[in-house]
């Protein structure tokens, strides 16, 4: 389950580097698609999302080998030929362009698709989705609760967030205790001791 940035063209994230492997620039890959063997043909092209001090900022990558060794998916990129240069690309995210008659990946979505979508928990409308986060570690959904003020960082995995359905205009989550909570019992507690304070109080 993934959401995917939208700036001014479809992009699909596929991919984070994890770890250098080995002595001649290979990295171990998380995988975020369920072709991994059809993306990462040589050849293919990503963008790469870094920080902005990387020398990597705002530059592409080319695949010139991939495999799955051990059981993990490892890929070869080109201009990359030592284990130095494959360290500052750990928790690079890969992009690459989607054209619009493709098929959409199961569980993946764009940012624009959930944006505006009803957070509905037992049936209530708890809240909107304003944007999506991507971080290294996973995608977070940042609600804004129903009647209140903040935002709530939910993360988007299916554990907590089951059912998507853009149609319906509504993502139904299944969060733990505490998660929508927390604002309110802060606000209760506001509450309570300000009438602690007010004159008269015993």
């Amino acid at each position: 389950m993934s959401a995917d940035r939208a700036s001014g063209r479809n992009q699909l994230r596929v991919g984070r580097l994890v770890k250098a492997h080995g002595l001649k620039g290979a990295l171990k890959l998380e995988l975020y698609t369920d072709d991994p063997a059809g993306r990462f043909t040589p050849g293919a092209e990503f963008t790469l999302q870094v920080p902005e001090a990387s020398p990597w900022h705002g530059k592409t990558i080319t695949v010139r080998e991939y495999r799955v060794m051990n059981g993990s998916s490892v890929v070869f990129f080109d201009d990359v030929e030592d284990r130095t240069a494959a360290e500052g690309l750990v928790k690079a995210i890969l992009w690459i362009d989607q054209d619009d008659a493709e098929e959409p990946e199961d569980d993946a979505w764009y940012d624009h698709q959930l944006t505006g979508l009803d957070v509905v928990r037992d049936d209530v409308v708890v809240g909107r989705v304003v944007r999506v986060d991507h971080l290294p570690a996973q995608d977070l959904l940042i609600v804004r609760p129903s009647g209140g003020a903040g935002e709530i960082m939910v993360p988007f995995v299916s554990a907590i967030v089951p059912s998507v359905d853009i149609a319906a205009g509504r993502i139904v989550v299944t969060p733990p205790a505490g998660l929508f909570e927390e604002l309110a019992e802060e606000e209760d507690a506001s509450a309570g001791a300000a009438e602690q304070d007010a004159p008269g109080a015993d």
